[in-house]
């Protein structure tokens, strides 16, 4: 198998007296989808904003395309090639479709700050450039009609899905999805699965889904992490998983097994 993409080893943090997340290993390597499940409170979405420098850890290690990412802001770690989603859809509220997604180009706008301020030439070239770029990811993923309309003013599930293409359209190596099937009903809980999958196929990249939804997590993640009040009890294919004894009593309880 390939060098690993993200590798988290030992990595620990804790908020005063509470460790959140306790020694978490985890390995993703190029073209994976893994899921990252657990109850309530388990430290998933706190592993996510260690994985993308939202939090440091206390201690461990994390690694991304082979470099130390420990300390490294958010957007630096967006240039490199990691980008997310939220629990919370995390649209400008105020801006259009195309907006949203012009937004995230401008993280590899070649003209820089500077061309910004004096949009010459170079800086209207890169803009037009840019703007297709914007337009052809709208096209895919069916949002070009509402592109001159705001964001918010989308159906539900058409706003996770420009959240999504918005994560796309910086470039990412690695795309971390939290709860993306959250207030769906069934039948957008079905095109997600389809549009996670599509994303990952086209686009190359690997996926690290956290889901409460065990339809949507058992139908597409080729491997599965579960934590528990911050610990990984279990990690292994969907069937595994599935019949573990220890995920079965994290979410069912003792009696169940």
């Amino acid at each position: 198998m390939s060098e690993p993409l993200l590798e988290l080893k030992d990595v620990t943090i804790r908020f005063g007296g509470l460790t959140a997340v306790s020694a978490l290993d985890l390995t993703i390597h190029s073209n994976e989808l893994i899921g990252l499940i657990g109850p309530n409170g388990a430290g998933k979405t706190t592993a996510f904003n260690m994985i993308t420098g939202v939090y440091r850890p206390t201690s461990g290690q994390i690694t991304f395309a082979g470099k130390n990412t420990l300390g490294i802001k958010p957007s630096r770690l967006a240039g490199l090639g990691v980008a997310r989603t939220f629990q919370n859809i995390r649209l400008f509220g105020s801006l259009t479709v195309l907006d949203n997604i012009r937004v995230a180009t401008q993280l590899h706008n070649p003209t820089g700050y500077f061309g910004s301020l004096w949009r010459g030439k170079n800086w209207k070239t890169g803009e037009a450039k840019l703007e297709k770029q914007a337009l052809e990811l709208l096209e895919i993923f069916d949002l070009a009609k509402f592109r001159d309309e705001l964001a918010t003013s989308l159906p539900y599930g058409a706003q996770r899905r420009l959240e999504i293409v918005r994560a796309l359209a910086t470039h990412p190596k690695l795309l971390l999805l939290d709860e993306p099937a959250a207030g769906m009903n069934p039948a957008e809980k079905d095109e997600l699965i389809r549009l996670i999958r599509f994303v990952k196929d086209r686009y190359q990249l690997s996926v690290l889904l956290v889901e409460h939804d065990m339809k949507v997590v058992m139908g597409i993640c080729e491997r599965i992490a579960v934590l528990e009040y911050g610990r990984k009890i279990a990690e292994g294919t969907p069937k595994e998983i599935q019949c573990h004894p220890k995920v079965i009593e994290a979410y069912l309880g003792a009696a169940a097994v």
